[in-house]
């Protein structure tokens, strides 16, 4: 399957090239068509703004007309935030990224996108499938390279597979051993022991496995249980630091 073109249509601002490039970088996508940019082309402030999406501007490759730019390409979706009196199928962005997905092998896909004083004309959407709106609380303009990385976005996470949550695979980040919990049960329960907490002595063993219980429901990983024994030590030797002076 190929990644869809980033069509960027009469855009304005170097500084917008240059952060769609950057986030087609961060989302997979490398193919990038600029159709007659306003400053010309190449643009220095397109390349200071990509960082290390320049290659993509290298290889950007420019246009005189749009059509030319979409020639080639099977399926087109248009971004625009305003109601053109034109009838299209208005999807959401994850909705074009699972039909972009879907489109069969060998088709050429593409994301059109408008300048930013006045976004795309109506003969510009005129030649996409459909139009793509990204919905807003307020205000429904967004800013060139925002919609772009919120289109990139959401056709990366269409097959994105990464887990929704992780532990860094720090050692000191790891699960304790059952060797490691039974050292701060026992360092612990001597220590409410010995200050009299476990009290009275028939209700003891209750209390210890509430105590263990809770531990157990905090997932502690191997640093926090050495924090927590480093704790205990403090408290029962009323080990302290010297304050700073005021």
């Amino acid at each position: 399957m190929t990644t869809p073109a980033i069509i960027l249509c009469r855009p304005q601002l170097g500084e917008n090239i240059g952060a769609a490039a950057r986030a087609m970088k961060n989302f997979g996508l490398s193919d990038l068509r600029i159709v007659a940019p306003r400053d010309g082309w190449p643009n220095e402030k397109a390349y200071a703004m990509a960082v290390t999406a320049k290659p993509i501007l290298d290889d950007a490759k420019l246009y005189d007309d749009l059509h030319e730019a979409l020639a080639d390409l099977n399926v087109v979706y248009a971004t625009t935030a305003r109601d053109r009196g034109i009838t299209k199928e208005v999807i959401t962005p994850p909705e074009a990224a699972r039909r972009l997905r879907k489109v069969p092998a060998g088709d050429k896909t593409g994301l059109l996108f408008g300048n930013e004083r006045a976004g795309l004309e109506n003969d510009d959407v005129s030649l996409a499938d459909c139009v793509i709106t990204i919905p807003t609380a307020e205000f429904a303009s967004l800013n060139l390279g925002q919609a772009v990385l919120l289109c990139c976005y959401e056709w990366f996470k269409a097959e994105d597979h990464t887990p929704v949550s992780k532990i860094e695979h720090n050692p000191i980040h790891r699960k304790p051993t059952r060797q490691e919990l039974f050292q701060l049960f026992d360092h612990l329960e001597g220590e409410l022991t010995r200050t009299g907490f476990l009290f009275p002595p028939d209700k003891r063993d209750h209390m210890s496995r509430a105590i263990r219980a809770t531990i157990h429901r905090a997932k502690l990983t191997y640093q926090e249980v050495q924090t927590l024994r480093g704790m205990i030590v403090a408290l029962a030797k009323g080990k302290h630091r010297a304050q700073p002076k005021e």
